[in-house]
């Protein structure tokens, strides 16, 4: 008895036709039954078990990340990341201080200390549209992602996108106890919040 069955007809018909072919999971025991993988909805995709394990080891928010590194640099946060480093889990946060200089800013993600701190050489120029779309900002990143945590989960990622479509926006990355990530969008003007289309980073064809 054949123990798994290939669907190939309808795929390359589907796709000849230029429509989108769903992923089809066939079961192995022979029970006959098919059943189609579920989509995730649009602005959600799934996570792996790893990133939802890092958020809920942070004992430190991302609004109050942001806090702790301009506590360090005073200024105005441009982004924020949970991540595994040497110390273990941390935020590590892009700060433009009031120096005029951008900072980067390492923080343990279970008491918010500071854990490294440097200022970042590179080319002015190219954080040229970042550093004016951070002094137009009405809205910050901290509130950013205040927003996203109050319906999407535990924020791990913020960052000010200073050429999303020709404007910016800030993108939040948020992951809920059941493993899916979600990815919002948030106007830095008026602080209203979308979902952003899953992989939307290949979107603007």
């Amino acid at each position: 008895m054949k123990r798994h069955l290939v669907i190939a007809t309808a795929a390359a018909a589907a796709l000849l036709a230029g429509g989108t072919v769903t992923a089809v999971a066939v079961s192995g025991s022979g029970s006959g039954s098919t059943a189609p993988a579920a989509a995730p909805a649009a602005g959600h995709e799934r996570q792996d078990t790893e990133d939802l394990r890092e958020a809920g080891a942070a004992r430190v928010t991302a609004p109050q990340a942001a806090a702790a590194a301009l506590k360090a640099v005073p200024g105005k946060v441009s982004g924020l990341d949970l991540d595994r480093d040497r110390p273990g889990l941390v935020w590590d946060a892009d700060v433009l201080g009031k120096d005029g200089k951008w900072h980067e800013v390492t923080l343990d993600a279970r008491t918010a200390r500071v854990l490294k701190q440097h200022v970042d050489h590179e080319d002015d120029d190219d954080h040229a549209g970042e550093r004016s779309a951070l002094n137009n900002a009405r809205t910050d990143a901290a509130t950013a992602a205040r927003k996203a945590a109050a319906e999407h989960g535990t924020v791990t990622s913020v960052e000010l996108d200073d050429d999303h479509r020709a404007k910016a926006v800030w993108e939040v990355e948020t992951v809920t106890k059941d493993g899916t990530e979600h990815k919002l969008l948030i106007d830095p003007q008026t602080g209203t919040l979308n979902t952003a289309p899953t992989h939307d980073d290949h979107g603007d064809d």
